[in-house]
């Protein structure tokens, strides 16, 4: 097992995330979503199981200052989320090809 967690270390449900696989002993790596993004590849890895409307956060304040609401491009919203990983809805947790966003401790329970 894997476990990359992406997240914001002041988000609560992240924050609630490292909790629950560091409770099971279970080793992860956290990245920052404020220092480093997720790559192109990892983007492409995760939007295959999660889809790429889901991992952006409405609530966002660059989500209404860059209008994301009037772009229905996919490639113009992934670039977007590429260059500004603050649209990102957090914790997105990835197991190799898996990946879940949000608290999904049901579905973490499967990974182990």
């Amino acid at each position: 097992m894997n476990i990359q967690i992406f997240g914001i270390k002041k988000c609560f449900d992240t924050k609630k995330a490292e909790r629950y696989f560091k409770e099971r002993k279970i080793k992860y790596q956290f990245i920052d979503l404020t220092l480093k993004g997720l790559s192109k590849g990892e983007l492409q890895s995760v939007k295959s199981s999660i889809g790429l409307n889901d991992l952006i956060n409405n609530e966002a304040k660059d989500f209404k200052k860059l209008n994301l609401h009037k772009i229905t491009t996919p490639s113009i919203r992934e670039e977007l989320l590429l260059s500004n990983p603050s649209l990102y809805k957090t914790p997105i947790v990835r197991n190799g090809k898996q990946a879940t966003l949000g608290y999904q401790p049901e579905i973490w329970k499967a990974w182990e």
